[in-house]
């Protein structure tokens, strides 16, 4: 791919505003799409996010802003969506500019509730994009970490190695590392899943276990997610690499993790409206639980056992007790 397209970044949440900084490293120009016309303002006035990673400052001739969806698609040859899975339809939804020509990289951790598919599943069934114009953007990495400059890795995947290398090169710098990889639905449903583990990591820290239960947990957790990524996508992958194993760990013992914190707060006895309510920024995982239970249901008598997702599921949907639901998870690991 020629290295001098157009990149466009859609959603201005801590992700997006961390890549924002990252690809000015590399770029004299990038588009940023945001919502509403007062933050975009309120950037240009004091160079930095009001609402996400206000410690970045971003120079102004490296940006150009815009409200309108519709523009910053057509002025982009690269889009990257970093917008919440809950909320990411209603974005979608206003684009009437043709994208069939568009290179895609997806850096949301979420599925779709509409359709429980995965975002680079959507632009492929959906919005009929060729599977080489779909990427994926994963950790492990932690927006804070990035407006701290601390040394980070990201995996970037792509069927299509071109592309893949086009997106880690203007990702490198000096506090970046990328790899690239082919496997975009296993490294996309690593991203949606980790987030799950990451509230179950929370919640049995609120219930007061110790490390050595954290740590059966995260190595069971690693095992249920090769078994259900296998039965969504079987290749030849190592799930000990980074970008699965790597984005798990950062994800559940992390003090950066939203859905650890998220996760932390139900263990202590908050409902989850409540834990919903003093969070401010969106726990991916709180979705993600409902969609990968859904999906494995589908698999009938030949699904991956999720013992960990059930058990998150159970408390986040059915309300159930999460003393009582973990007691009865610490019987299911090894």
């Amino acid at each position: 791919m020629e290295q001098n397209k157009k990149i466009g970044i859609i959603g201005s949440g801590s992700w997006g505003t961390a890549l924002a900084k990252i690809l000015c490293e590399n770029n004299s120009e990038i588009n940023w799409y945001f919502r509403d016309v007062e933050t975009i303002e309120f950037l240009k006035k004091h160079h930095h996010n009001k609402n996400y990673l206000s410690s970045v400052q971003f120079d102004l001739e490296q940006l150009n802003l815009n409200h309108n969806i519709n523009e910053i698609v057509e002025s982009s040859d690269v889009l990257i969506i970093v917008v919440p899975s809950a909320f990411l339809m209603s974005e979608l939804n206003k684009i009437n500019v043709d994208i069939k020509d568009k290179i895609i990289f997806n850096a949301v951790k979420g599925i779709l509730p509409e359709n429980q598919k995965l975002v680079g599943e959507h632009f492929h069934d959906v919005e009929n994009l060729d599977l080489d114009q779909i990427g994926v953007i994963t950790g492990p990495c932690h927006a804070e970490e990035v407006a701290l400059e601390r040394l980070s890795y990201l995996t970037v995947a792509c069927s299509d190695l071109d592309n893949a290398k086009f997106m880690a090169h203007n990702l490198r710098c000096d506090y970046i590392k990328c790899n690239t990889s082919e496997d975009i639905i296993g490294t996309e449903y690593a991203a949606v899943l980790k987030n799950i583990y990451s509230i179950a990591a929370g919640i049995a820290h609120g219930l007061g276990y110790g490390d050595n239960f954290q740590a059966v947990l995260m190595s069971n957790a690693i095992r249920e997610m090769k078994k259900f990524i296998k039965k969504r996508y079987k290749m030849k992958r190592n799930i000990n690499d980074s970008a699965y194993l790597g984005d798990l760990l950062v994800t559940g013992y992390s003090n950066f993790s939203r859905n650890r914190y998220f996760g932390n707060m139900l263990g202590k006895g908050y409902t989850v409206k409540s834990a919903m309510m003093e969070m401010t920024m969106i726990a991916e995982g709180y979705y993600a639980t409902e969609s990968a239970y859904e999906l494995s249901k589908q698999d009938g008598k030949n699904k991956a056992k999720t013992p960990i997702i059930n058990a998150v599921y159970q408390v986040l949907y059915n309300k159930k007790n999460p003393q009582k639901i973990f007691e009865e998870l610490t019987l299911k690991l090894n």
